[in-house]
């Protein structure tokens, strides 16, 4: 391995060790490098060889955890502000453009009124079908719009979208039939991979880049569902309320909240998962350990059952939807649990 190769690979190794203390951002790792950087090329000049100016860099760049510790104290309340107070003509230390949640409010209307739309113009299952195409494309729009995404290329992800259009309505389905409902299923999963395209600005090629789009995925669900009972809570508040009043407000949720609420919750968490900063510490990964191994052991259950039970060649396509919607959720939770895991620590139990 020539030096180049070799400071590189030793490079990659600090940036993974730096990225895995979550009170600091990626913009901050990157900043960090490039001071490190800097410093390994004024070495280099002196006349070290690149690996002695390496591990001199990093001592002069000091304790990792003592930086992760003074950077947590020092910006413990910038999470809610950066949320919402971003001075004007400026970007915040994440990286976020200024305006950048009108933005995001513009959007999540933007994705109520095609739901609503849909709910008034589409019939019942051709609804179910579509739902995807509904929110999907806002969400593609929000990380064009974020990453500084070329127009073409931006315009070039609206092609998958077409295609999927195109296909789930002119394909002769049955109604109700199975086949339709594997499309229904499989059709977001698809799309979510051009919301993957649009968060890594293009970059695919990139291995980091994916994995951080996979932890994305893994946060983003664990806020949106967060947001999802605060909802059904508010929502269950408002309607004992006012039914104490003896005021009908369910012609106001039905028409305003649903259509609203969830697309504008999906861009929402999106927009949380983003804007956090990574000051608090992260409870996707706890999850993840938690349901990785209970998920799995059902799907295993499942499939003992299924074994005893009757010939596995005569397995009903319901359950055998129910099975696939299993191992697309056990697929995602190995895949957050493998971005999410220390790329230097042993293989354990639980990688097992």
């Amino acid at each position: 391995m020539d030096a180049d190769a070799q400071l590189e690979s030793q490079i990659a190794r600090w940036r993974g060790y730096v990225s895995g203390h979550r009170v600091i951002s990626p913009l901050d790792v990157d900043e960090m490098e490039g001071h490190l950087r800097d410093q390994v090329e004024d070495l280099s000049a002196a006349g070290l060889t690149s690996s002695e100016a390496f591990l001199v860099a990093v001592g002069r760049m000091g304790s990792v955890d003592e930086i992760s510790r003074e950077f947590a104290r020092e910006h413990s309340d910038r999470l809610w502000k950066q949320l919402v107070l971003v001075p004007a003509g400026t970007e915040s230390a994440s990286g976020r453009h200024p305006r950048e949640l009108g933005v995001v409010i513009a959007l999540a209307a933007c994705a109520g009124v095609a739901v609503k739309a849909g709910l008034e113009w589409l019939p019942e299952q051709a609804l179910v079908r579509n739902a995807s195409l509904f929110v999907l494309p806002f969400l593609v729009a929000y990380f064009a719009w974020k990453r500084d995404m070329p127009v073409r290329a931006a315009a070039a992800l609206a092609i998958p979208f077409l295609l999927t259009a195109s296909a789930l309505n002119l394909f002769p389905f049955v109604a109700a039939g199975s086949t339709e409902i594997i499309a229904a299923i499989h059709a977001p999963i698809l799309l979510w991979l051009v919301v993957g395209v649009a968060y890594v600005g293009g970059e695919w090629r990139s291995q980091r880049r994916r994995m951080d789009f996979v932890r994305f995925t893994g946060e983003w669900v664990v806020y949106l569902t967060l947001l999802a009972l605060g909802g059904a809570v508010l929502v269950g508040l408002t309607l004992g309320a006012f039914g104490a009043l003896g005021v009908d407000v369910e012609w106001f949720l039905e028409q305003w909240v649903v259509p609203f609420a969830p697309p504008g919750a999906m861009i929402a968490a999106a927009w949380l998962v983003e804007a956090k900063q990574e000051v608090i510490e992260n409870i996707a990964p706890v999850l993840t350990r938690v349901f990785t191994p209970l998920t799995v052991a059902m799907l295993l259950a499942l499939f003992v059952a299924s074994v005893a039970s009757r010939s596995i060649l005569g397995v009903d396509r319901e359950l055998l939807i129910l099975m696939d919607l299993i191992l697309v959720l056990v697929l995602g939770l190995l895949l957050y649990s493998i971005s999410a895991r220390d790329p230097h620590a042993p293989p354990d139990v639980f990688d097992t």
